[in-house]
């Protein structure tokens, strides 16, 4: 739907103000049940509708979010992809632009299946500073920090309750323990603020919506 769409790209748009990217970024939302975003080269962005269902407030979507701008950010996609993944990047960036018709959503969800795995498939080492960068995106866009934390043990409840429960490229990030130590040691790095953007309005009408 425009209007979910409209949301999403919103706070991409603001947490990419935040970052360090050095390219425009477009966002979409992808009709998936399985809990995951990921963004490309060259800054194409998609959130999962399961990603916006599992979080409980909007700063725990921005998390997650800010996570996968800083990929691209620091360029790891580029790094890690082929020529030929590179180039798909065309078919990619077509599907983005398509109106909201039908056709449209179709190819948009056509992309989703046909993403090169180069470009979702990253070191553990990537990961960790998608974690670092991630924090900080989200900390100067005004979002509480704590949140990232917090849908990381989101993550680590699912994974053991529900093994496969999660999309398929968490399996390269490392531990969810280590990744909840590491954010914890760096959020008390960052000066407190009076206050924070937890959760909005918007987002509760937009999680209803799906």
């Amino acid at each position: 739907m425009p209007a979910i769409a409209e949301y999403v790209n919103r706070i991409g748009q603001n947490l990419v103000l935040n970052s360090g990217a050095k390219v425009p970024f477009t966002s979409k939302a992808i009709d998936s049940d399985e809990v995951n975003a990921f963004a490309l080269p060259g800054g194409f962005f998609f959130v999962n509708s399961g990603l916006i269902l599992k979080a409980d407030s909007e700063s725990e979507l921005a998390g997650m979010m800010a996570h996968e701008i800083a990929h691209v950010a620091a360029r790891h996609g580029t790094r890690q992809a082929t020529r030929g993944e590179l180039a798909q990047t065309g078919m990619i960036a077509a599907s983005i632009v398509l109106p909201y018709t039908m056709a449209g959503y179709a190819a948009i969800q056509g992309a989703n299946m046909v993403v090169p795995m180069g470009f979702l498939v990253f070191s553990r080492k990537m990961e960790r500073e998608a974690d670092y960068l991630g924090l900080q995106y989200m900390y100067k866009a005004g979002y509480h920090p704590t949140s990232f934390v917090d849908f990381f043990e989101k993550i680590e409840t699912v994974e053991k309750r529900k093994p496969g429960s999660v999309a398929k490229v968490f399996e390269t990030h490392p531990p969810t323990d280590d990744r909840i130590k590491t954010a914890e040691e760096e959020i008390q790095t960052l000066k407190a603020r009076p206050a924070y953007i937890v959760n909005t309005s918007e987002f509760n009408d937009v999680k209803a919506c799906l």
